[in-house]
């Protein structure tokens, strides 16, 4: 007499004339990683900065603005200035992927991933057994 208890499945013998296949075997194992190379995605963007013609810039501005303190009683009127908005161009690159060309039971592959491994690569190892259908062993 078999009791089974809830939750339980009651054990069944398989029967001895059906054989069971595993499709794959797969396991994990660490590749060493020869060469990573990234791969860019290159944005541009343009904004609109004011540029003026006749601006003292740098060492020129800190030189007049001493001479102006040391010099009492003489303001002068700054130069005219011309300005305007003119478009600059920028251009950003950023790494989206990297190529990783690496080596695993002595032969070499590549493959691109989304961030860079490292020195090791782990690597999902999978043995399928080649079956044609219709021959015999």
């Amino acid at each position: 007499m078999a009791v089974a208890l809830p939750g339980t499945v009651p054990a069944q013998e398989a029967p001895s004339d059906v054989t069971v296949i595993q499709i794959e075997n797969v396991r994990t194992d660490y590749a060493r990683v020869l060469r990573v190379e990234p791969v860019y995605q290159t944005l541009r963007a343009t904004r609109m900065e004011h540029h003026c013609e006749g601006e003292a810039k740098g060492l020129t501005r800190i030189v007049g603005t001493v001479k102006d303190a040391l010099t009492p009683g003489k303001a002068e009127k700054p130069a005219e200035q011309d300005c305007r908005l003119v478009p600059v161009e920028r251009e950003f690159k950023r790494p989206i992927a990297y190529d990783v060309d690496y080596v695993y039971k002595g032969s070499k592959y590549r493959s691109r991933l989304p961030r860079d491994p490292g020195s090791r690569l782990r690597v999902r190892v999978s043995v399928t057994p080649y079956l044609v259908s219709g021959s015999s062993p």
